[in-house]
């Protein structure tokens, strides 16, 4: 007798109209974050299968969502079902989570500067941030500038120069005075 168990994956709308948030109520990746948007630099199977679904530019994975993100001149009513049907068929197969990757450690060659700013995006931005889809990498300080990259639902929304100026910046200059200004590379 085969048993086939369909799983209710939720989806969440994010602030850019071109990425939608699939909570499967499991596991995604075991450890970190990851935005793929090359289907060639990834071996996953599920990723891959997602990135060939016709009209999808990229796909985030974070502890418990995955955000796919589609080009403009693409209807969600066209990649929605195939997104969750990929989800339930994986989680359905027994797999625990769809990415395994070693604990993110913060670079011991930081100061102490990138080790408070790392520790400010980790603790109060990305949670945030991970609420729309999405993430937020530090990437560098220089000049009393903050470079963040942003991922998933984050990359190309409208709003995110807002949320970026507004509460990122905001956030990191009021408990880092050295801190100036924050762009996304």
């Amino acid at each position: 007798m085969i048993i086939y168990v369909c799983m209710f994956v939720q989806i969440e709308t994010t602030p850019n109209p071109n990425s939608l948030k699939f909570l499967p109520g499991k596991i995604v990746s075991n450890n970190g974050s990851f935005e793929i948007t090359k289907k060639d630099e990834v071996k996953n199977a599920f990723v891959r299968n997602i990135m060939n679904i016709k009209g999808v530019e990229g796909i985030f994975l974070s502890k418990d969502f995955v955000s796919v993100n589609k080009y403009s001149d693409i209807s969600w009513d066209e990649i929605k079902h195939i997104v969750i049907s990929l989800i339930n068929d994986f989680y359905s197969s027994g797999n625990e989570f769809i990415i395994d990757k070693s604990p993110f450690e913060i670079d011991e060659n930081f100061g102490e500067i990138e080790k408070k700013i790392i520790k400010i995006l980790d603790q109060k931005i990305r949670p945030a941030v991970a609420k729309d889809g999405g993430d937020i990498k530090f990437k560098a300080f220089k000049n009393g500038i903050v470079m963040v990259q942003l991922q998933g639902s984050c990359s190309g929304c409208p709003s995110s120069t807002l949320t970026l100026k507004q509460g990122v910046q905001n956030l990191l200059c009021h408990y880092l005075p050295e801190v100036k200004e924050v762009v996304a590379i």
